[in-house]
């Protein structure tokens, strides 16, 4: 997508350019494209070509929260690249997309907030030369797909989505972050619940779905979170009914003040989605967006949000 010289060679020096066969992904899948390498002037040697999956992850440290870019995945696709003058060289690569990468695109639209990128380094007599980065739209699994269109159909609404770094307790996690992606209350629960957070943790067999609601605090009740916990395999994930449960345990966490943790928790469907006629995943993401992002255009949300990338030094 973005030819850059190689400044480590100085004028008429090589070029590269990262093509992806496509941009779009979902966890477990494998994001298949060339590194095409123009020859500049004169003969170069390149000691490593290194592809890497970076997103940017929320770090608190004590009262404070910045902003970090994390390299999640590092792949070494070839070494010791010889360039002649004029010539092009087109390296294939294969970069397989980890079950816990953040999910960045929703309903056909990007997520606000939530970047992915494919970042290509150039390793030049010992010395890294960290280009520009290919965004990468992941789409939800089709099992991570039920769990969203479910919190559609119950009127939440969406408002923000973020990376944290840190692990959860009690769920089997190879990346160290997860990600948020942050809702209001349906209208019924608005007076006894903030917020609601999603997070999903995927493996090749298995779905965990966390849920944290954020209490408001009453006159006589303290505010708080609650917890919920839910572990099916893909397969049950996507058949199950969602709304059901997720409504159950809303509902009791309004009432008592307390979490619903369950691996039960979730039932099968018996047709259909209970006549309820709410949005779908996307329009819900759609419409929030509009009010976060102020109707910004999405190409244009993906090429600041990967501007933005450059300004932060730590992995």
């Amino acid at each position: 997508m973005f030819k850059r010289m190689l400044s480590a060679f100085g004028v008429g020096g090589p070029s590269v350019d990262t093509v992806l066969d496509s941009p779009h992904a979902t966890p477990g899948q494998v994001v298949t494209g060339q590194v095409r390498i123009q020859g500049g002037s004169a003969d170069a040697e390149i000691g490593q070509v290194v592809l890497s999956l970076v997103t940017r992850v929320e770090v608190e440290r004590g009262d404070h929260e910045y902003a970090g870019v994390s390299e999640f995945l590092r792949v070494v696709v070839q070494q010791g690249v010889r360039v002649a003058a004029g010539q092009l060289v087109a390296i294939p690569f294969q970069l397989p997309i980890p079950w816990e990468t953040p999910i960045t695109a929703v309903g056909g639209g990007q997520l606000p907030g939530m970047t992915v990128g494919v970042r290509t380094e150039l390793v030049i007599a010992g010395a890294p030369d960290k280009g520009d980065l290919d965004p990468v739209l992941v789409h939800p699994l089709p099992s991570q797909d039920a769990v969203l269109n479910a919190f559609g159909q119950l009127g939440f609404s969406f408002r923000s989505a973020d990376v944290e770094a840190g692990r959860l307790h009690g769920v089997p996690q190879e990346l160290g972050f997860y990600q948020e992606i942050e809702f209001f209350p349906p209208a019924q629960f608005a007076g006894a619940v903030q917020q609601v957070e999603l997070t999903f943790v995927a493996n090749p067999h298995e779905l965990f779905v966390i849920l944290e609601a954020d209490r408001r605090g009453g006159m006589f009740s303290s505010g708080g979170d609650a917890f919920g916990h839910f572990h099916l395999s893909h397969q049950e994930a996507e058949v199950a009914d969602w709304a059901s449960s997720i409504n159950g345990w809303l509902a009791q966490v309004a009432q008592r003040g307390g979490g619903m943790h369950g691996h039960h928790g979730v039932h099968g469907h018996h047709g259909g989605h209970h006549g309820r006629g709410g949005m779908g995943m996307g329009t819900v993401v759609a419409a929030g967006a509009a009010g976060v992002v102020g109707g910004m255009v999405v190409g244009e949300m993906m090429d600041d949000a990967f501007e933005d990338f450059g300004d932060f030094g730590g992995e």
